[in-house]
């Protein structure tokens, strides 16, 4: 008996013996690195050479979103200088600053100046060569013009206690109040793996226990070393594209949102919306003292009225089920017509479905609505993926305003037909259901990353391309194609057409409130011969999508198609 409770006692030994062993081995496979970085930091005064240790977003060809560069920069170790007063008098006149506006840097920790530095005062500073003065290479993660803040998103510090203790838990990594985190888009969704365990590049003093610099062993200068924790995260989006899209908005586009898409893909390569904050941290408080962080959203998925551009939806789903065909004839009687009258008052008289779609007659498509169906109208929009707001590596919380079944509650079906009343879809599905008819009848889901690297450059993640599926026949598709190359060639969307490469697609004016404000739309494709982009063009309290977001589509599909390749 007592044997056998030396053997449960002995193997209840091993079980805990076994058990710290593991818990060990994780520790230091798993955070070995951070920890060793703490320590590190414990036994040095160190300044870290990078703004915001953190990995990067990156585009398709892995340039940074955020223009992240590296820059000289003034490292000071105040408790290596000798004669303070005479280093600072020096240094201002080299910078042709204010003694008082460096003297702050040399009374507390070691840091580095927050000052660009020309070549020639690189050369001067390093020829004093000062004791606890340098002149070192500082990784900055915002350049002068960050492209697609409004998804890459924007950093904030850890604002309680609370948030620094789920921060913690979620990513596993650790975590101070002074620390820097994603407070929006992708810097927010991809926290836990875009946090540094320990900076790439640093400057460090060794210290003893009273914090006095160690004879002997001096500053100690680490310079791209590999970071194992942290990861970097590569986009879908084409920086020269986004930087194309984003300058022609500041100067046409006050309010509203513009998409590209590779349309065989599904990938994502511009992602734009205005308003739109700056992202760099010295910029943000102007932003956020306005009070306004809920107008200043992604407008791309945001949910809008889609007007007229949900017709080819209308035409796709009518065309399929057999009733109509491109050369379908009605009259329209302008001002006079009913249930709804046309925008142009004279009416278009005796007019083909094909010249109806190209004139966006709407007497004429609720008739065919009324015809086609509620219940039909309902499934050709989820078949367009109307109703699926899921964007491949972009997890934008599900706006639960999008409610197909509302289109078969009494009175709405009409409205309906016309891309109004309870339809909503946002610039990414407007996209992607034009997506649909260059692809022969077949839906793929957007896709807004790629994949996951570490700092070595291995792939750690991959998110493979959306989901697909048939929604329309490949017949169909082509006939809509058709109607779509007549809006920009003798409909109301003509100032869309791009000379020497062909253009397609639709118009769209959705009222947004009683007073005459109209979302204009614009979504289409080029070239017309295999065409390589779908561009969704949304101006808030705009004129008419054919006189407001037609022309800015041409603009944006010309300077896209002649930039030189990478």
């Amino acid at each position: 008996m007592q044997g056998r409770r030396l053997v449960i006692l002995f193997s209840l030994f091993l079980f805990c013996f076994a058990f710290l062993l593991l818990h060990l081995a994780v520790i230091q496979l798993g955070r070995g690195s951070e920890y060793a970085f703490l320590a590190l930091e414990r036994e040095t005064r160190s300044v870290l050479l990078e703004e915001y240790p953190r990995g990067e977003i990156l585009d398709r060809r892995l340039q940074p979103l955020t223009g992240s560069f590296d820059a000289n920069r003034v490292v000071v170790f105040p408790g290596l200088i000798r004669d303070r007063q005479a280093v600072i008098t020096s240094l201002a006149g080299i910078l042709g600053l204010p003694v008082g506006k460096i003297a702050p840097y040399f009374d507390g920790q070691p840091c580095y100046l927050p000052f660009s530095l020309t070549p020639g005062q690189v050369k001067a500073i390093r020829e004093h060569q000062w004791p606890g003065v340098l002149v070192l290479p500082v990784h900055l993660r915002y350049g002068p013009t960050p492209l697609a803040a409004g998804v890459v998103g924007y950093l904030g510090r850890v604002q309680s206690r609370e948030v620094l203790d789920a921060l913690s838990v979620n990513s596993r990594k650790s975590y101070s109040l002074s620390d820097w985190v994603g407070q929006a888009g992708l810097e927010k969704y991809y926290e836990g793996e875009l946090k540094a365990t320990r900076p790439k590049s640093a400057a460090r003093l060794f210290v003893d226990a009273a914090g006095r610099p160690i004879p002997g062993l001096g500053l100690a200068v680490d310079l791209q070393s590999v970071d194992p924790g942290r990861q970097h995260l590569v986009t879908t989006l084409d920086a020269g594209i986004q930087r194309v899209v984003e300058e022609i908005m500041d100067r046409r586009i006050k309010k509203g949102a513009v998409v590209v898409m590779e349309p065989h893909t599904g990938d994502i390569l511009a992602l734009a919306s205005r308003p739109v904050y700056d992202p760099r941290p010295h910029n943000l408080p102007e932003y956020l003292a306005l009070g306004e962080k809920g107008t200043f959203t992604d407008q791309t998925t945001a949910l809008f009225t889609p007007g007229s551009v949900f017709k080819v939806v209308v035409a796709a789903a009518a065309l399929a089920e057999g009733i109509v065909n491109p050369g379908s004839q009605f009259n329209c009687r302008g001002s006079l017509d009913q249930p709804v009258r046309c925008w142009y008052d004279p009416g278009h008289g005796v007019i083909s479905f094909s010249r109806a779609f190209a004139e966006s007659c709407n007497p004429v498509f609720a008739r065919v609505g009324l015809e086609l169906g509620a219940g039909k109208l309902i499934e050709y929009a989820g078949r367009f993926g109307l109703d699926n707001q899921t964007i491949t590596g972009y997890p934008v919380p599900r706006d639960g305003r999008q409610n197909w079944q509302l289109v078969a509650a009494p009175h709405n079906l009409v409205n309906s037909s016309l891309g109004q009343g309870p339809v909503l879809a946002t610039p990414v599905q407007i996209t992607a259901m034009m997506s649909v008819i260059v692809n022969d009848g077949v839906y793929i889901q957007p896709r807004l990353v790629r994949e996951l690297r570490n700092d070595a450059g291995q792939v750690t993640r991959s998110f493979p391309l959306g989901p697909s599926h048939r929604a329309i026949p490949a017949s169909t598709a082509a006939q809509v194609r058709e109607m779509l190359q007549l809006v920009t060639t003798e409909g109301v969307g003509r100032q869309a057409y791009v000379p020497g490469y062909g253009s397609a697609g639709k118009t769209g004016s959705a009222q947004v409130d009683g007073r005459g404000k109209v979302n204009a739309w614009f979504t289409g494709y080029a070239p017309l011969q295999d065409p390589r982009y779908v561009v969704t063009v949304l101006v808030q309290e705009g004129i008419s999508g054919g006189e407001t977001a037609a022309p800015v589509f041409r603009e944006i599909v010309e300077k896209i198609l002649t930039l030189p390749p990478e």
